[in-house]
């Protein structure tokens, strides 16, 4: 079912936000090397994600999965939960 919709896009990231209604904010933070200065560089995307349940809380660090839009800016949903937060 994957192989005809194409590759989708994973990120894992830590929510920041679970105030609204079936949706989390989730950031996601990735680490690179800058071409010129050679320094490591980490660069922060945040991202509105479907939370069906309701069931994630800030601090959880979770899996998402691109897909089709579900509103405006919402175009991730949960894919798993990698540890719950304390």
């Amino acid at each position: 079912m994957s192989e005809v919709r194409g590759r989708r896009k994973v990120r894992e990231g830590r929510v920041t936000s679970d105030v609204m209604d079936k949706t989390v904010t989730v950031e996601v933070v990735r680490m690179f090397k800058h071409t010129t200065f050679k320094r490591v560089v980490r660069r922060r995307k945040k991202y509105l994600v479907h939370d069906e349940e309701n069931s994630l809380h800030t601090g959880d660090r979770v899996r998402i999965i691109e897909t089709r839009p579900l509103s405006r800016r919402k175009r991730w949903r949960l894919l798993d939960v990698i540890e719950r937060s304390k």
